[in-house]
């Protein structure tokens, strides 16, 4: 299916599958047009979404690389006036910082989402997990960040 005829399709989990399989085999340079081109689906929901579960896919492969920053700043770019997709973004930075020991604010990792805490919880940051154990938003997230603890201390 051409990108072009996806939005013609009236039944939206057939224009969500074919977006992840269109955005799952984007090249680096047609990247920013398909992600803009996917936002601009009348189903915003439908459309976030894809381009939500693109960017995971995406910032999980690249957030140890140089060409994460490069690629962040133009995910921010095609996504912007998207609150939701800014703020994952977002918080993929602090992962990267938080888990490649660059410069990070405790306060962030606090006031980020339950995804981020969890996703750290469970992550390689000594620090980041005893903040997570002592005061994570959830009782999950302070129970598995005291997991993590655990088991590295049997380590």
């Amino acid at each position: 299916m051409n990108v072009h005829d996806i939005p013609r399709n009236p039944d939206e989990h057939v224009r969500f599958a074919a977006y992840l399989d269109k955005l799952g085999h984007v090249a680096d340079p047609d990247e920013v047009d398909l992600v803009s081109r996917v936002l601009t689906d009348p189903d915003q929901t439908m459309a976030q979404s894809a381009v939500l579960r693109h960017l995971d896919r995406r910032a999980a492969d690249l957030y140890p690389r140089p060409a994460y920053d490069r690629w962040a700043q133009a995910m921010t770019r095609a996504t912007i006036g998207r609150p939701f997709l800014a703020q994952r973004l977002r918080e993929w930075s602090l992962f990267r910082a938080v888990t490649l020991g660059l410069p990070w604010q405790p306060d962030d990792l606090l006031a980020s989402s339950d995804w981020l805490q969890l996703k750290t919880a469970t992550g390689t940051n000594t620090e980041a997990i005893e903040i997570l154990a002592e005061t994570g938003r959830t009782k999950r997230i302070r129970n598995t960040a005291r997991t993590s603890l655990s088991h590295r201390s049997e380590s």
